[in-house]
């Protein structure tokens, strides 16, 4: 009858669609996106740009904090000592952090360009994290070295001296290297399937991973590992080499002026360091534990991890600094010096 090869072409016609269909889905549980959008601050979209400013002003204090810093060391030959070649490298760790971060996040609030493909969000997430672990290590070198100027003098050179130097090289890039080179390939070897927006201004670990449709059982111990190799590593090694430092100054230092001055001095250290670790593990931990804080706040946690210490690192172990704030003032008399000569012949 002629309804027969009507029905069954109807029935070809809806099995080849549902076929078609089951086809599509499938292929849209197996893809992943390419591309990403920054949403750091959601409550204040709208006022997004009033956010440059002060983003823009601690990004330049920032860069000429860090470079007049490294000016300073560099020009004067009595600062060519280990400590203040480390305070110098932190310096240069610090600028290269927020520069791999704050010009991008500034493009966002006044240009609207918050997009990036996944191979950037990769290499951003690997130079902020590696960057960020060898500023660990070097503040864990500085107490070390302080450690032996205090309670080890007489075996300083010795064991400060280049050998010292090339381990502390090998070890940085090593640790660093190799455990941020498996905490990005753990990120990148995941499918993003469902949103593809980012609920920071850069691309950290957590905020990427969080966004996973697969199994992030993985990139979650791997997250959790690097806070116990650098927090619970470092920390507790800065806190000893301070408490040794401090009960040798108080043995030695009459009650007064000298003793104070220990306790200000290495208690401000201390308050920049542990700011730094404190934030950064906050931020690190926050979908790692999932724990409930709103994404604006987290957002400004995450920037106050990179901007704090690169703005205040140079207050801190410059200005306050007799030797580098005497040699700042050298070089200063120096140029005010030797520039003029030509106007005295016009």
């Amino acid at each position: 009858m002629a309804w027969k090869p009507l029905a069954s072409g109807y029935i070809s016609g809806v099995s080849a669609l549902m076929f078609s269909t089951a086809s599509l889905l499938r292929r849209m549980m197996n893809s992943s996106h390419v591309s990403f959008v920054f949403r750091g601050f959601p409550a204040l979209h709208h006022q997004r740009r009033l956010l440059a400013l002060p983003l823009c002003g601690c990004y330049a204090a920032a860069l000429v904090g860090n470079g007049v810093l490294v000016w300073v060391v560099r020009g004067v030959e009595s600062l060519h000592s280990p400590m203040y070649l480390l305070v110098c490298a932190l310096c240069a760790v610090d600028v290269l952090v927020v520069s791999a971060i704050v010009p991008n996040t500034l493009l966002a609030l006044l240009a609207d360009w918050d997009r990036i493909s996944l191979p950037g969000c990769l290499t951003q997430m690997f130079f902020t994290h590696f960057l960020s672990s060898v500023e660990s290590t070097l503040l864990l070198a500085m107490a070390l070295d302080r450690y032996v100027a205090v309670c080890r003098p007489l075996r300083y050179n010795e064991l400060m001296g280049s050998r010292a130097w090339l381990a502390l090289l090998l070890f940085t890039l090593t640790r660093s290297g190799t455990v941020m080179a498996t905490l990005v390939a753990l990120a990148g070897s995941l499918r993003f399937c469902d949103s593809n927006v980012i609920r920071h201004c850069y691309c950290d670990h957590m905020a990427l991973v969080s966004l996973a449709c697969g199994d992030t059982a993985p990139s979650v111990a791997a997250g959790l590992a690097v806070i116990a190799c650098f927090v619970g590593v470092d920390i507790p090694l800065i806190l000893l080499s301070y408490a040794k430092i401090l009960r040798v100054v108080l043995r030695a230092a009459p009650a007064g002026e000298e003793r104070w001055k220990a306790f200000h001095t290495c208690g401000t250290h201390l308050i920049v360091m542990m700011c730094f670790y404190l934030v950064g593990s906050v931020t690190f931990l926050s979908h790692n534990l999932s724990m409930s804080i709103p994404t604006d706040v987290n957002t400004f946690l995450g920037l106050a991890y990179i901007l704090f210490p690169a703005t205040v690192n140079p207050i801190i172990y410059g200005v306050r600094t007799t030797e580098i704030r005497n040699g700042f003032f050298r070089i200063f008399r120096r140029k005010r010096l030797v520039s003029p000569a030509w106007k005295r012949h016009t």
